[in-house]
């Protein structure tokens, strides 16, 4: 029997049966590299599971952004309910680098506001990958930045069993050396608290009590709590609590990585000297006697992972330690939209380099701090094994590499690629263009109860368009990278809603946005041949019209590109086996019905119940126990984030916000 066990309600259809057993074929026998071409729609993540369930290794799943992620980890914790499958992106809510512009003179110090929950779940990750074979990590790029030595975290675990010999205060000095703080309050993840001869410990990776009962220096009792309800869940023989942080150094190691240290300091402040560079001396170190000072003396100090190669004994330009040496040596990697992820992993690398040159050249770093980096791209290939890549359209890169592709066209649902034509941009004869014949076509669309999109080159023109759109009686409004998350959320809902019928855009309207309302897609200047007219964008924007019965798509120009050809092309062959499977299979495609949840909406009902609940219940919850109601939010709280519903724990985040200030005003 396999390590996973997949829950579908659904047997694979469509294509899916042949790519699953294709892929399966290629991966038995060895094959590096394969690619799934995967049409919108056709359900590569089902497919990608199945493959998953049947080869039975651990798997990286790799997203080029965290909300991708997050949808993808969600899927899969539906499609293996009874398997650990988690997920590690940047725990950093906000983050601003530390650079320096010599142009001005400006110093920007490193400054970041830590998600305490995805840093929790970075934690559960790695632990996971140390302590079972069934796991499955759905991560973005940040898998492939330095983490801490797996060795070392994982041998600095602490072990505690019943009837072990162990004294409370060595118990206390031991959580210490692994970066748990003491607190005399509530107990948060990776705190812990003395009370008499019991120590109770909250771990980083979950949000539950640990209670260990020390008498006459043996544990007598290992307790699992519930942190909200204090109520006792089990009592345990053995308990395992690995570091609060990933980067762990052993006494011998600290030592070592302090004299090396100081000995680069040394040298890098007698090359400053020489090239009389005084104040990149004095600066460095200051700077550098500051930081040594602080991990000698409590083991830690901000920015601590500038000197990771002096504390992983690892020579110059050796790769630094990152998720994937947690992994065992024989996993499956997937790498999810592939013409944007691999580019991505292999744009980390230079981008961090030049920072760090800068800030060396200057005296704000050593040298070293150069290895505290990003994988380059060479470096990534060596570390992981096969690779599946998934895209609907796969890019330079995947189909050179690729041992095989694997087409996945027929979508299980009947839906069609939508038809598409070509009319010109200029105006001739009693032609008018583009514009007022976009106009035209879109009155037709919304007349019938549909949706429209234009798209354009640039920001302004999108702007422009949406304006003159409403002048002719188009309820339009634009998007591009300018606006907001939230207002962007909010377009994208009311959009859906009919609150308006055109949405004008650049190419946020390429990957991730599933809009089955829409019925027609107007692609401006398509011949402006270009990143955005390439054949990958017109086949991604092409395949946004792909979710309704009655898409369609007009490609406006006045010359045929290569890429216009090759995208026509190759939607025209995905209509032809689409078209043929349905009329031999008696399949009569339907739109598809999706709900429509408004986020920012139910953001803003969610503050107003809370004034509410606190109008209500002020002389009733308030009065009995504040401190309880704040605890069960927070517990709410928690459960969507273990769900990686965000969404809803940003509701109740902000709930208590309030609920803590009516607290303290009491």
């Amino acid at each position: 029997m396999g390590i996973f066990k997949i829950h579908r309600e659904f047997r694979p259809a469509g294509d899916q049966p042949k790519a699953i057993k294709e892929l399966l074929d290629g991966l038995k026998s060895g094959l590096r590299y394969q690619t799934l071409l995967g049409v919108t729609g056709s359900g590569k993540t089902f497919t990608v599971a199945n493959v998953i369930d049947k080869i039975g290794k651990p798997t990286l799943v790799i997203a080029h952004n965290k909300t991708l992620a997050a949808q993808l980890a969600q899927e899969y914790r539906e499609f293996f309910p009874n398997n650990a499958v988690h997920y590690f992106v940047s725990y950093y809510d906000y983050y601003q680098p530390e650079a320096y512009m010599p142009v001005t003179d400006t110093y920007i110090e490193k400054e970041a506001m830590i998600n305490e929950e995805i840093e929790r779940l970075r934690h559960a990750s790695t632990q996971a990958l140390l302590t079972r074979k069934d796991v499955i990590i759905v991560a973005s790029v940040s898998c492939i930045y330095g983490l801490g030595n797996p060795e070392e975290y994982e041998k600095v675990n602490l072990k505690l069993q019943f009837a072990q010999y162990l004294k409370r205060s060595d118990l206390i000095r031991d959580l210490v050396s692994i970066h748990f703080t003491r607190t005399n309050a509530d107990v948060n993840p990776g705190t812990f608290r003395a009370l008499g001869n019991a120590v109770e410990i909250m771990p980083v990776s979950e949000r539950m009590i640990y209670r260990i009962e020390i008498e006459n220096e043996r544990i007598q009792k290992i307790l699992k709590i519930d942190a909200v309800s204090q109520t006792v869940l089990k009592e345990l023989e053995t308990f395992y609590l690995f570091p609060a942080k990933h980067f762990i150094i052993a006494d011998e190691d600290s030592k070592r990585a302090l004299l090396s240290i100081k000995k680069e300091l040394n040298e890098q402040l007698e090359k400053f000297n020489k090239e009389g560079k005084l104040l990149e001396a004095e600066r460095l170190k200051r700077r550098t006697t500051y930081d040594l000072a602080m991990i000698r003396e409590v083991g830690y100090t901000n920015g601590i992972e500038n000197y990771s190669r002096h504390f992983s004994g690892k020579s110059p330009g050796e790769a630094p330690y990152t998720l994937l040496d947690y992994f065992p040596k024989d996993f499956l990697t997937i790498i999810d939209e592939s013409h944007v992820t691999v580019p991505q992993i292999g744009g980390m690398y230079a981008g961090d380099k030049s920072r760090k040159d800068t800030l060396i050249e200057h005296g704000f770093r050593l040298p070293s701090a150069r290895d505290n980096r990003p994988l380059r791209f060479e470096e990534f290939e060596e570390k992981v094994g096969q690779i599946i890549f998934t895209s609907a359209t796969p890019s330079k890169y995947e189909n050179e590499h690729s041992d095989a592709v694997i087409e996945q066209v027929i979508r299980p649902t009947g839906l069609v690629d939508p038809g598409v034509s070509v009319k010109p941009i200029q105006a001739r004869d009693q032609y008018k263009g583009q514009i007022y014949d976009f106009i035209e076509e879109a009155e037709k669309a919304i007349e019938k109860g549909g949706r429209v999109i234009a798209t354009t080159l640039t920001k302004k023109m999108a702007e422009d368009l949406s304006d003159f759109l409403k002048e002719k009686k188009i309820n339009a409004r634009y998007l591009h990278s300018e606006i907001k998350t939230i207002e962007r959320i909010e377009i994208l809902t009311a959009f859906r809603r009919g609150e308006f019928d055109c949405l004008v855009g650049v190419n946020l309207l390429r990957e991730g946005l599933d809009l089955p309302e829409v019925t027609l897609i107007g692609i401006l200047d398509a011949d402006k041949e270009g990143f955005l007219r390439s054949d990958t964008s017109l086949i991604q924007i092409i395949g946004r019209a792909a979710r309704n019965v009655s898409g369609r798509v007009i490609l406006y120009a006045d010359n045929m590109t290569g890429s216009m050809e090759r995208a026509i092309s190759e939607t025209s062959r995905r209509r032809t086996i689409q078209t043929a499977y349905n009329k031999s299979h008696g399949i009569t495609p339907k739109t598809i019905i999706k709900k429509i949840k408004d986020i920012t909406d139910t953001l803003e009902r969610g503050h107003q119940s809370a004034v509410n609940l606190l109008l209500e219940t002020d002389e009733k919850l308030f009065a009995k126990s504040p401190k309880k109601l704040i605890k069960s939010k927070k517990k709410e709280m928690e459960e969507a984030v273990r769900d990686l519903d965000f969404e809803t724990a940003a509701i109740l985040r902000d709930e208590i916000k309030i609920l803590e200030n009516h607290l303290s005003k009491k």
